[in-house]
């Protein structure tokens, strides 16, 4: 099945659609599930920005449009009530909830505004993430999470205290644009992390493989999959994941936790 999204680990980043392709992941949990009135409802929302606000210049402008629509009509929110729910991070779930984790409203704040040819990205924002509409000279940015709220800079600073602690500010890092593909692992992660808690290991491990499938340079990825493999008593599994780890590394400190880790599990085989 994840042989549906193996085209994702080839293609180049900006040849990702993030809410087309947020949803060909969910579908590889909801296999009798027909993809069809998903992309007409987000087509439906799409249609309603062009009438709503197609014509917006300002990125201020367009964010209210963003609200307006996503937020107001179609009532899309963060899961306030039930945060930690794995269907937050599964669009598929999240389309019919119309609710959702920070990283999956911005998905589809973000995929509309760029249906639109307006500027729009989803931020590296540590916890909770953000997009930002317009240049990175002159952002707005806006909490999907919040209905589409605009983020000033008090509020950025409050939130970056409440994840990283007291005295924490905006940096650069914070403010940066994800890709396409690491947008898309984050939703992963997301699951990922929720499934462990869980004590899902089966689903915690296919989750991995799924990250390593559509991002193969993303060492945390192959990392996490070799220790669920050996977890699982697969030795060999986590040796060639820890093997497809070291061709995508160059950094020295990593390539030493490697080796060692993969002569670890010579003595095991």
């Amino acid at each position: 099945m994840e042989d549906a999204i193996a085209h994702l680990g080839l293609v180049d980043d900006e040849e990702i659609l993030l809410d087309a392709d947020a949803l060909k992941l969910a579908k590889l949990d909801h296999p009798d599930v027909s993809l069809a009135p998903y992309v007409d409802l987000l087509t439906d929302v799409t249609e309603r920005l062009v009438i709503v606000g197609g014509d917006a210049e300002s990125a201020a402008d367009r964010a209210a449009v963003l609200a307006q629509v996503l937020g107001g009509e179609f009532d899309f929110h963060g899961d306030t009530r039930t945060y930690d729910d794995a269907r937050n991070a599964d669009l598929i779930s999240v389309l019919d909830r119309r609710r959702g984790l920070p990283v999956s409203l911005a998905i589809l704040y973000v995929a509309a505004a760029r249906r639109l040819s307006w500027s729009a990205d989803v931020l590296n924002t540590p916890g909770h993430v953000l997009l930002r509409l317009g240049s990175a000279v002159e952002p707005v940015l806006v909490d999907a999470f919040a209905g589409g709220r605009i983020v000033e800079a008090p509020q950025l600073n409050e939130l970056l205290e409440r994840m990283l602690g007291r005295g924490a500010s905006a940096t650069s890092e914070h403010l940066a644009a994800m890709t396409n593909r690491a947008v898309l692992v984050r939703l992963l992660m997301n699951q990922a992390t929720r499934a462990e808690a869980a004590g899902e290991l089966d689903r915690t491990l296919t989750l991995y493989r799924r990250i390593t499938t559509i991002a193969p340079s993303h060492s945390h990825g192959w990392w996490e999959r070799a220790r669920l493999e050996l977890l699982r008593g697969d030795v060999r599994g986590a040796r060639s994941s820890l093997s497809a780890m070291l061709e995508m590394t160059r950094e020295p400190g990593l390539r030493t936790r490697i080796f060692a880790a993969l002569e670890a599990l010579s003595h095991r085989l």
